[in-house]
């Protein structure tokens, strides 16, 4: 390009005014940025310290009380009779006669049902007539006996008449035997009328038994025969009644799971509800507490028995009842909420906000880093249990002592020395973050 070329440019812009209107744009868009950069910084600064604010934790507090105490624990049963008889026959036959309904009350001895006893009749005249032939032949025997023993007197009288001469020894030793034979006689015969008495008796007894009787004074719960029914008693005892002693006083048979085994004791008082009366507790009292277990789909349970006061009869033996057994009753005691003592708070080491990259975000002025939070003040030593309360808008840790829980307060019985939990503090239970 030729110095004429430059020229000409130079002396348009000047006629134009363009030059001066350039340099004046580019100074005046300085001073326009640097306000602009600086408010950009500003908003982003107070962004980010209000985003640090909403994080500031809140949390939720519930007071220490005084009150009662009192610990269950939770058990599934049925209701028994005190006394439960199963009763059966020992003898097979044929059911003749039933004299007894479910619910019947009766007493001792009393006869429930009746087996055909003809086959029995005719048992007890065969014995009665084998018992007669023994008798006999004992007195046939005792006859024999006699002769032989007359026939052996005379013969030694022979003998000492005759100095010995008479009767020869052959003779008297014959004589001798057949006096023995008679005594043998005699005796076998009264051991088979001894045998024919047993038999007799025997049969006399399964006369007796033909008639199933009750063994105690109770109530029918169950009648298992009909009449006409035959009753096969070869190898097991069939049960034809169930009989419960005394309705009035049952007993209770809960299952104790593992866990709770450990707080169940004798003597320990106890109510229970029934299906059949929801609204109505029944109270109970524990007389044993098994060491055997019982395992049932993997859970360990421990049977325990309570007795039940049923004068009003309005239970009843099968009743499914669940019961409340107390372990413990505390009474005016220190109490704490259980969401107290699993609370523990959770130190913000970490809570720095961090402003966006790239070259803008590096220019930007950021706000000073918060510092980590320091660690809650504690007055609690060692390794117990503790709760937080609040103290200058820090948790604040003071050691306590725990006794008994119902699972929703706890028991607290001491603290740690020099910082006592107190009536009407108020203790942390959790801890949320504010939405601002």
């Amino acid at each position: 390009m030729s110095n004429a070329s430059v020229s000409s440019g130079t002396d348009i812009n000047t006629i134009l005014g363009t030059a001066g209107t350039r340099a004046r744009f580019g100074r005046h868009l300085r001073w326009i940025g640097v306000p602009v950069v600086i408010l950009l910084g500003i908003v982003a600064y107070v962004s980010l310290r209000s985003g640090d604010h909403s994080q500031a934790p809140l949390y939720e507090t519930e007071t220490v009380s005084r009150g009662n105490l009192v610990v269950t624990v939770s058990a599934t049963g049925t209701l028994e009779p005190t006394n439960q008889v199963d009763v059966g026959s020992e003898l097979s036959g044929l059911i003749e006669v039933v004299l007894a309904e479910e619910n019947d009350r009766v007493t001792q001895g009393q006869v429930l049902a009746r087996l055909d006893i003809a086959k029995l009749t005719d048992e007890i005249t065969k014995s009665q007539a084998t018992l007669a032939s023994a008798e006999a032949k004992v007195l046939q025997g005792t006859a024999t006996a006699k002769e032989a023993r007359a026939n052996l007197a005379r013969l030694r009288a022979v003998s000492r008449l005759s100095s010995g001469k008479v009767p020869s020894k052959a003779e008297m030793e014959t004589a001798e035997a057949t006096l023995a034979r008679a005594d043998a006689d005699v005796a076998s015969a009264r051991a088979a009328v001894s045998e024919a008495r047993a038999v007799l008796s025997s049969n006399q007894t399964n006369l007796s038994k033909a008639s199933i009787r009750s063994p105690i004074n109770g109530v029918v719960l169950n009648r298992k025969i009909e009449p006409g029914q035959t009753v096969a008693a070869a190898m097991t005892t069939p049960v034809l009644f169930t009989l419960a002693e005394d309705l009035s006083q049952m007993k209770l048979q809960v299952k104790v799971d593992e866990a709770d085994v450990g707080q169940v004791e004798e003597g320990q008082s106890a109510t229970f509800t029934v299906d059949a009366y929801p609204t109505r507790k029944f109270p109970a009292r524990i007389v044993r507490v098994g060491f055997g277990s019982q395992t049932t789909d993997n859970v360990v349970t421990y049977k325990t028995i309570l007795t039940v006061n049923n004068d009003d009869l309005s239970l009843r033996p099968g009743m499914t009842a669940t019961a409340e057994i107390t372990t413990a009753q505390r009474e005016n005691v220190l109490l704490v909420p259980n969401a107290a003592l699993r609370f523990t708070p959770t130190l913000d080491n970490d809570s720095k906000q961090k402003s966006g990259g790239g070259i803008i975000g590096s220019l930007l002025p950021h706000p000073p880093e918060p510092q980590a939070r320091k660690p809650a003040a504690s007055a609690a030593k060692g390794g117990g249990q503790r709760v937080w309360i609040l103290r200058h808008g820090e948790p604040f840790a003071i050691g306590v002592t725990v006794g008994v829980t119902d699972g929703r307060f706890t028991e607290v019985v001491g603290g740690a020395p020099g910082e006592a939990l107190e009536l009407g503090m108020q203790v942390i239970t959790d801890v949320r973050v504010s939405s601002k």
